[in-house]
């Protein structure tokens, strides 16, 4: 089963010198973070504060691909986790069909954030998730460490 998900944050861990996009769950309050690269948090930090550069950044430039290519993101799903690394895809409706191209987590948010497409997770994934886990690791954490992007 699928449960959409909203970014609720950008931190950055000290611990493994990365980030991480906070997606939560609103029916259930489920947590789910997703360690990401510093280009990918530069562009979801972008998209969520709703900044645009002079000339298109990556994301940008992909989104208006599929724009002039009169196509249309409906939704990024995670569909899977295997060996610390989550899978997902982008569902586009193009020529009247529905195409699902593979990507990376971080990538496929980068995109559905600067479209206004909703973030679907398999139930699954959340579950995997220990709360305990989460919560150990939150709490390790320090309000700077937070940094701009927190929303």
């Amino acid at each position: 089963m699928l449960v959409q998900v909203k970014v609720r944050g950008l931190v950055f861990d000290p611990h493994q010198n990365t980030f991480i996009v906070i997606l939560r769950e609103e029916e259930n309050n489920e947590v789910l973070p997703i360690w990401i690269g510093r280009p990918e948090a530069n562009a979801i930090g972008l998209a969520v504060e709703g900044v645009f550069s002079q000339r298109p950044l990556t994301h940008d430039l992909i989104s208006n691909i599929i724009d002039k290519l009169n196509a249309k993101i409906i939704s990024v799903v995670l569909t899977d986790l295997k060996d610390s690394t989550y899978y997902s895809k982008i569902h586009l409706c193009y020529n009247d069909s529905e195409v699902a191209i593979d990507s990376r987590p971080s990538d496929a948010i980068a995109l559905a954030l600067r479209d206004d497409a909703p973030i679907f997770v398999h139930d699954s994934l959340v579950k995997k998730q220990s709360s305990e886990d989460i919560n150990t690791w939150l709490e390790g954490l320090r309000p700077e460490d937070f940094g701009k992007y927190e929303v």
